[in-house]
């Protein structure tokens, strides 16, 4: 593996732990609107706004509030009180300054890499909560670029390499999502390394089906890259 000059990882649940405080966020909110809903009806409701709004408002933190003020205010019938969308707000303000928990092994596993390869960060989400977060984990000075992607697709993967000056078979991206981090970077003739995190959003699920004949590895965690690379 060798053969590889740039490494680019995927940020959220690859980096450091991200999901479980989505799932934490709308747990409360389905808590806070179940004077309307039952908390599962409140769940799906919010899931098909978030899904809606994406091509609008993209990922993050800031698209999921704006989805939940949505997501409120519909059922409410339009009746939903001032105190009610400030708890909403609250609850986003919450989920920007939670702290970074990096996963094991991630700073090892950067500072080790960083000596052969070029590294990059290739995330999806909102522009400047993935910079503060970068900032605060400590492990920005390990990377030669970020770039913080509206849609994570073969087309936008092509145009990154094609900015960057990097061929397909000289690159290798790493991250937990098969739909996002795994499947588009194949397409484009490049590989990729799936590290699984325990909690994964339901949006980015991928069909059994899709993964057939799909040649790409899979590690228990970022610290087996040392051993492969």
């Amino acid at each position: 593996m060798a053969k590889y000059k740039v490494i680019a990882f995927d940020a959220d649940d690859t980096l450091w732990v991200n999901e479980p405080y989505f799932r934490e966020a709308e747990d409360e909110f389905a808590k806070l609107l179940s004077i309307y809903e039952t908390e599962n009806k409140v769940q799906q409701e919010l899931y098909k706004v978030i899904i809606g709004n994406i091509p609008l408002y993209g990922y993050g933190v800031k698209s999921c509030i704006l989805s939940m003020i949505q997501c409120a205010t519909e059922l409410s019938n339009n009746q939903l009180p001032a105190n009610i969308t400030q708890q909403i707000l609250e609850i986003g303000k919450n989920m920007l300054t939670k702290p970074i928990e990096l996963l094991p092994g991630v700073e090892e596993v950067l500072k080790t890499l960083s000596k052969t390869y070029t590294l990059i960060v290739l995330t999806k989400g909102d522009l400047l909560d993935q910079e503060k977060k970068l900032d605060r984990s400590g492990l920005l000075n390990y990377f030669h670029h970020v770039e913080v992607m509206s849609e994570k697709n073969p087309e936008g993967y092509q145009r990154i390499l094609k900015h960057l000056d990097i061929a397909p078979k000289d690159f290798l991206m790493i991250g937990n999502s098969l739909k996002s981090d795994i499947l588009p970077v194949l397409q484009i003739g490049a590989e990729a390394i799936h590290i699984p995190f325990h909690s994964i959003w339901q949006f980015e699920t991928v069909a059994k089906n899709k993964l057939e004949n799909q040649q790409y590895k899979t590690l228990s965690s970022v610290k087996n890259l040392l051993e492969i690379l």
